[in-house]
C-alpha cells in the first residue's frame, strides 16, 4: 500500500518536531541550574543571569540554523556544560566583567583553532585520557555536593535521588528533566518559594563591557576553551560521523567560536557542538531520510528562540529554589558525564598514572599565581604523559 505524499510529509515533520522538542527539553532542563550556579559564582546580578541564559539560547538557535542550513545536515549546537562547571567551581574572586573577558578569549581561541590547521590538529591530539581526567576532576567537585545536600534537606533531596536512579534504569534520557520538574514541584508544595515569586515577561539582553585580566584568562579562558573543545566539540563531531555525516570541522569551529565571542558580553560563556542532544536528532527516529534531518534547524530555532525570550522567568523560578536543592539537582545532572569521564580516563592502562595526576590536581581546587586548578591539572597530566612516552620512545 502506498503512503500518500502529503501524509508522509506530515509524518516526517511530526517526527522532526517531536525529536527536536525532546532534544530541547533534555538540553535545557538537564543543566540550566549549572549555568545559573556559574553565573552566581562570578557575581552576576539576577538580570545578568537572565541575560546569560537568554544569550546562550539565542546563540545556540542561530548557530544551529546557520550550520544546518548551510551544510544540509543536523549540526546541533549547545552550551558548554563542563565549561559552566569549571566556572562555578574555579571562579573564586573573579569579577563578572573579567569572566566575560575570559569568555571572549575562549571564543577567539576556538576561531583561531578553526583558522590554523596545525592548532586544530594539536587540540585533537590532546591525549583522550588526559582530557577526560580534567573533565572528571572538574565535575567531581560539583557532584560531591549531593551527599551534603541530602543531609541538609533529606525530605526533599532523598526522593529526588531515588527517582533519578530509578529513571536511569528504564528511561535514562528523561532522568534529569523529570527530577528538575519534581524538584520545582516539591519546593512549590513545600513552601520553598517566596510569595513574590514569580513574574513572567520578555527577557532583554544586557550588555556588560568585558575586561581582560591575565590571571582570569589563564585560569578560566584557556581551560574553558580546552574543556569545550575536548569534551563537547570532538564528541559532537563523532556523533555526526557515527550517523553517516561528514561534519565540516573548520566552519563549525569558526561559527561556534565567533558566536561565543559575540554573545559573551551578554553573558554567554561558550557555544559548541552538541553530543548527547545531537544523537536525538541525527538518527532515523528523527526522519527516515538522512538528507532531510537538517530541517530540525527550523523547530530548534523557534523553540530555543522562545526559551531565550522567556529566560528571565525560568531563571527566577529556578533561582528561587533552596540552595541545597539546586546543588542536589545540578550534581545529579552531572553524574552521567562524570561516570563517562572516569571511565575514559582509565581506559588505557599505561596512561592511568598521568590521567590520575591530572584528575587529582584538577579536583583539588588549588590556585597558583591566581590560575585555577583545571589549568594546572592539564599541565601536570600532559608533562607526566609526555615524559613517560618520551622514555618509552627512547627505549624502543
Amino acid at each position: 500500500m502506498t503512503v500518500p505524499v502529503a501524509a508522509s510529509s506530515r509524518s516526517g515533520w511530526f517526527s522532526l518536531i517531536s525529536s527536536t522538542l525532546t532534544a530541547v527539553v533534555v538540553g535545557f532542563a538537564s543543566t540550566i541550574l549549572v549555568i545559573m550556579e556559574a553565573a552566581r559564582a562570578v557575581g552576576a546580578t539576577p538580570s545578568q543571569q537572565a541575560s546569560w541564559a537568554a544569550a546562550l539560547c539565542i546563540g545556540m538557535a542561530i548557530t544551529t540554523f546557520i550550520l544546518s542550513w548551510r551544510y544540509r545536515m543536523p549540526i546541533i549546537t549547545a552550551w558548554s556544560t563542563p565549561g559552566a562547571v569549571l566556572i562555578a567551581t574555579g571562579a573564586t574572586g573573579v569579577t563578572y566583567s573579567n569572566a566575560l573577558g575570559a569568555f571572549v578569549v575562549a571564543g577567539v581561541l576556538m576561531v583561531v583553532a578553526g583558522l590554523i590547521k596545525p592548532l586544530e590538529k594539536a587540540i585533537e591530539k590532546i591525549p583522550a585520557p588526559i582530557a577526560a581526567a580534567m573533565l572528571a576532576g572538574v565535575l567531581l567537585r560539583y557532584t560531591l555536593g549531593v551527599p551534603g545536600a541530602a543531609m541538609a534537606m533529606p525530605l526533599f533531596v532523598l526522593p529526588l535521588i531515588v527517582a533519578f536512579f530509578a529513571l536511569r534504569m528504564s528511561w535514562p534520557l528523561f532522568a534529569v528533566p523529570v527530577i528538575v520538574v519534581l524538584g520545582v514541584a516539591m519546593a512549590a508544595l513545600g513552601g520553598g518559594f517566596a510569595e513574590s515569586c514569580c513574574s513572567f515577561g520578555l527577557t532583554a539582553l544586557q550588555w556588560t563591557t568585558p575586561t581582560f585580566d591575565i590571571q582570569t584568562m589563564l585560569s578560566i579562558g584557556v581551560p574553558l576553551f580546552l574543556v569545550t573543545m575536548a569534551s563537547q566539540n570532538l564528541p559532537g563531531f563523532a556523533v555526526l560521523r557515527a550517523s553517516g555525516y561528514q561534519p565540516p570541522v573548520q566552519p563549525s569551529l569558526l561559527v561556534t567560536g565567533l558566536g561565543s565571542a559575540l554573545m559573551a558580553p551578554f553573558g554567554s560563556h561558550a557555544i559548541n557542538l552538541a553530543a548527547i542532544t545531537a544523537s536525538i536528532v541525527t538518527g532515523p527516529d528523527c526522519h527516515p531520510d538522512p538528507a532531510k534531518r537538517w530541517l530540525v534547524a527550523w523547530p530548534y530555532l523557534v523553540l530555543y528562540g522562545l526559551i531565550g525570550l522567556m529566560a528571565a522567568s525560568f531563571v527566577e523560578i529556578l533561582g528561587a529554589l533552596p540552595k541545597e536543592l539546586i546543588t542536589a539537582i545540578a550534581g545529579l545532572a552531572l553524574f552521567s558525564p562524570l561516570m563517562g569521564g572516569v571511565t575514559a580516563m582509565m581506559r588505557e592502562p599505561r596512561d592511568i598514572e598521568s590521567a590520575l595526576v591530572c584528575f587529582l590536581v584538577t579536583a583539588s581546587g588549588l590556585t597558583i599565581a591566581g590560575v585555577g586548578s583545571a589549568f594546572w591539572g592539564l599541565v601536570a597530566g600532559l608533562v607526566l604523559f609526555g615524559v613517560r612516552h618520551l622514555k618509552e620512545m627512547r627505549r624502543g
